[in-house]
């Protein structure tokens, strides 16, 4: 952390204008840069961005008129949803304009330490929960990142005694170069962005990136369970790429691990000092749905022992939190059939991992713009858990082909769909939205999506089937 620098003497190109970029805009402009801005989309899509940017003080440049500004810049500044190598990138790189990602510009003017959180999946639910212990230990804390508020304008008002939990994408972490977290850590790697990256071991190593940085002082938490996480643990040379101390969390107990589950308890193994287990607290209060949420708590305990959080101060903020919209979220029960919104499910392994929570049978809705990755590995909980499944959206073809001879209807609309699920439920069933799929071919983001499921349960009449 420098809590200095991108100030008067920068002049900056902040490459796309989603929320990320907005955000960037107006922090270098109130740190005293001269910014502009540019995105391949219109300026009629880009309306609203454009004058929003404009006042703060920073000038949008279209992407067919950026050429005479570049040998101006000092630097860029690229949003995460702005591939590496995409066109407009590479122009700027071609120019010699040195390029950052938002996260490491956020690093780099943070006055305060960073705890950071990766993974395929539960990494919104694990950095929430993991600001609210550090607020129950009396902590002054920012939560930003992918979680929903750029990590730059979390970073911006942090102070010294302050600390900073930030939720970070494999697309984020693609462009960092000094950003190094106090604390790190990685919940799990499955398929996911194969849209993006051409192999699995690209993704992963995006991933890595999270600890590439950490040093002495530093902590790596890491998922022992998990086959590519885990590896780093168990396979020669794999603890070696890991620079600084790493602390395991494993569902079992083996020698590495730090905490583990022990007689439907999550223990604490010390590493240094006292070595008698410590118990944090029993799994059934934990008030989240599934074996996976059970491995996220065991992910943010661990991060907060490390943080120097005592273990009641955990065990009471775990208690008191609430699931997070669009996130296995109940949303009603109609008719003995419960609604739950799981939206923020957009690949397969958190589609198995939502139906594996459930100890009733579902009816499924699945399906939206595929990432290009293997439906074939929800098969095997949709067979254990599901009665039917309706598909909506783009990949609806390639999911029917995937689960064989189950029952698979299709829907052209949100609204369709919860009325065909719902026909297709008995009482005690559950109806679950849980995608496996981006959002962006029928809403406007995945929130956007459990909106529209959650007005459709809610308009369904009761006793209608």
């Amino acid at each position: 952390m420098t809590g200095s620098g991108f100030d008067a003497s920068e002049r900056v190109l902040v490459i796309g204008l989603g929320r990320s970029g907005r955000a960037s805009c107006r922090v270098l402009r109130a740190r005293g840069a001269t910014v502009y801005a540019v995105d391949d989309k219109s300026r009629d899509e880009l309306s609203d961005a454009i004058e929003e940017i404009a006042g703060t003080g920073a000038q949008f440049v279209a992407a067919d008129a950026l050429e005479p500004f570049l040998d101006q810049l000092t630097l860029a500044v690229l949003s995460p949803g702005i591939p590496l190598n995409s066109a407009l990138v590479r122009r700027v790189q071609a120019a010699r304009v040195p390029v950052y990602s938002e996260i490491e510009v956020a690093y780099r003017i943070c006055a305060a330490p960073i705890v950071a959180v990766t993974g395929t999946k539960g990494k919104t639910t694990t950095t929430a929960l993991i600001g609210t212990m550090l607020r129950s230990a009396g902590r002054t804390t920012w939560v930003g990142g992918n979680i929903g508020n750029a990590l730059i304008e979390q970073t911006a008002q942090a102070r010294p005694q302050d600390w900073v939990v930030a939720e970070v994408s494999s697309f984020q972490l693609e462009s960092i170069r000094s950003f190094k977290p106090k604390i790190a850590t990685i919940l799990n790697i499955s398929p996911d962005h194969l849209d993006r990256y051409h192999s699995m071991d690209e993704y992963a190593e995006a991933k890595f990136r999270i600890f590439a940085n950490q040093g002495p002082g530093d902590t790596f938490v890491g998922n022992f369970d998990d086959p590519v996480v885990g590896a780093l643990a168990w396979t020669e040379g794999g603890a070696d790429r890991i620079p600084t101390r790493a602390l395991w969390y494993a569902r079992a107990p083996h020698l590495a691990t730090a905490l583990y589950l022990r007689q439907g308890r999550i223990t604490y193994a010390p590493p240094t000092g006292d070595p008698r287990p410590i118990d944090i607290m029993p799994v059934d209060e934990i008030p989240l749905l599934g074996q996976h949420n059970v491995d996220n708590v065991m992910a943010a305990v661990l991060v907060g022992l490390a943080a120097g959080i005592t273990p009641d101060v955990l065990r009471s903020a775990v208690r008191d939190f609430s699931p997070l919209p669009h996130r296995l979220e109940r949303i009603a029960e109609i008719d003995g059939v419960e609604y739950v919104d799981d939206s923020k499910a957009t690949n397969p392994s958190s589609v198995a991992a939502a139906l594996s929570a459930f100890e009733r049978p579902v009816v499924l809705i699945a399906g939206g713009k595929s990432k290009r990755t293997d439906f074939r590995e929800i098969c095997a909980a949709v067979t254990a858990h599901v009665r039917a499944v309706v598909l909506i959206g783009e990949a609806a073809e390639d999911l029917a082909s995937a689960l064989g001879d189950l029952t698979a209807l299709r829907a052209g609309s949100m609204e369709e769909a919860v009325h065909t699920a719902r026909s297709l439920a008995h009482p005690g069933d559950a109806v679950l939205l849980s995608p496996g799929c981006a959002s962006f071919d029928m809403f406007e983001s995945a929130e956007a999506r459990g909106e529209a499921f959650r007005d459709a349960v809610l308009r369904s009449p009761v006793g209608a089937r």
